[in-house]
């Protein structure tokens, strides 16, 4: 995990769609972290967190 990672995680404990879109941007995670935060915040948090930690780019390559 770099420090920009982490940067995103404290974001996400905030508000979890802010720190989806400043890893994927305006995507499919991004909508579907919106979703998930009003349904709960939790499952938008949990979310949030894995698709920080995924170690894979937008495009689906390894980083």
């Amino acid at each position: 995990m770099t420090f920009g990672d982490f940067i995103r995680i404290l974001f996400s404990i905030l508000i979890p769609p802010l720190g989806v879109f400043l890893r994927v941007g305006f995507g499919l995670h991004f909508w579907l972290n919106i979703l998930l935060t009003l349904l709960g915040y939790v499952p938008g948090l949990v979310h949030a967190i894995w698709i920080i930690a995924s170690r894979r780019t937008q495009d689906g390559l390894p980083r």
